[in-house]
């Protein structure tokens, strides 16, 4: 991820409920150094995912002892077109291509019907709830870690 591409990141925008998955601005984001706001993290973690020549959205390769965790975020006018199964494997396969043998998985909000039907066709399972501290106080998540495809 280029530092043109996070900024561009940090101002999408999504409709409620999902508004909860938006940044802080660019400018706050690069003064405090966090998330893709800090350059080394940047270039360590984040990836951006294009299709035809065009940004479709993003992930962080979280390393999290023997698991890759993934953060996932599409353009949100691409959101809820059917595109988040395509979208979840390919980030899912560049995991497992850069971290070999790691298992991933990722966080999901448990009210998050529309990515939850989109990781499971991604191959994605269930395998924990917790809550966890949010900006809006505790919530609860799903852990979801990936199944690779059988090769029968």
């Amino acid at each position: 991820m280029t530092e043109e591409e996070a900024e561009l990141v940090s101002g999408w925008h999504y409709e409620a409920p999902y508004d909860v998955y938006g940044w802080m601005p660019w400018d706050e984001m690069k003064k405090l150094g966090i998330e893709f706001g800090d350059p080394e993290l940047r270039e360590q973690q984040y990836v951006t995912i294009y299709r035809d020549n065009l940004l479709h959205g993003f992930a962080q390769l979280f390393p999290l002892g023997g698991t890759t965790r993934l953060g996932i975020g599409m353009r949100p006018d691409l959101c809820g077109q059917g595109l988040g199964t395509s979208f979840v494997q390919a980030v899912a396969e560049e995991a497992l291509r850069r971290i070999p043998g790691q298992e991933i998985d990722l966080e999901v909000l448990t009210w998050n019907q529309r990515a939850i039907k989109a990781y499971r066709k991604a191959g994605f399972t269930i395998t924990d709830l917790y809550e966890r501290m949010t900006p809006e106080g505790m919530k609860p998540f799903y852990c979801m870690v990936y199944q690779m495809p059988s090769l029968d």
